[in-house]
């Protein structure tokens, strides 16, 4: 894909005289949001597929968080929050916090948890875990071995003196709330995407879109040019004639 953003570029140069810098420009286009929402997205680096092309159609995208999100979500596991971080994105009188805590943690996705980072935020800031001690627990519940799990509950709610984790309840939170918020913990950080490998991901897919946006034919001669996959250029032929190329 990088190969392919870089001969779009030296064609938009050769044929318009234009010079594109991603690294100066401001990933905040709307445009491009707007485009990846109709899932015209054949080429687009991470949105190619009939599943993510109909997943940005329903989510409509209209910022790079919204396609980080995205990213991440669309896997197994977070699958099964898409449908509420979609509900929430429209509806934001809809999200809840079972913690006022969780607010400035899951707020820029919607009250829903995304992200490995949101959960060690999480233990950090509700429990008093140290930051090593939070990635341990994440990595413990991840590999589901049920006699930790049941020590790193008991630390989380309760507490720990011996490993200086003070635990929820020795820091305000209402037992129930803790036992809520470590099961949906539980459930999720199996499956939880790091932030950073999403937000990478999603600096290039932003540019593809940018390139098939505004500067489409050159983008998919550029594209179409990279592959040998026959299947493949078939496809891109046809979407080309979709888009009147």
């Amino acid at each position: 894909n990088l190969t392919v953003i870089e001969n779009a570029k030296k064609l938009i140069k050769d044929t318009r005289g234009i010079d594109i810098d991603f690294d100066t420009m401001s990933y905040d286009e709307p445009e491009v949001f707007k485009f990846i929402s109709t899932g015209n997205t054949s080429g687009v680096f991470q949105l190619e597929s009939q599943g993510m092309q109909s997943f940005m159609t329903e989510l409509q995208p209209d910022s790079l968080e919204d396609v980080i999100a995205g990213i991440a979500l669309y896997r197994p596991g977070p699958m099964e929050q898409i449908p509420r971080y979609i509900h929430n994105k429209r509806n934001p009188q809809d999200i809840t916090y079972k913690h006022p805590k969780l607010e400035p943690i899951l707020d820029v996705t919607y009250g829903c948890m995304v992200y490995q980072e949101q959960v060690l935020e999480i233990v950090k800031s509700l429990a008093g875990y140290s930051l090593g001690k939070a990635d341990q627990m994440r990595r413990t519940i991840s590999k589901k071995k049920a006699e930790q799990m049941k020590i790193e509950r008991q630390n989380f709610i309760y507490g720990n003196i011996d490993e200086g984790i003070p635990g929820c309840i020795n820091m305000g939170i209402e037992e129930s709330v803790a036992i809520s918020i470590f099961d949906e913990i539980n459930d999720f950080a199996n499956y939880a995407f790091n932030k950073s490998h999403a937000a990478a991901y999603a600096f290039v897919t932003y540019q593809t879109a940018y390139l098939k946006t505004f500067y489409p034919v050159e983008y998919m001669a550029a594209l179409i040019s990279s592959i040998e996959d026959t299947d493949k250029i078939n496809h891109y032929i046809i979407n080309c004639k979709e888009m009147g190329i």
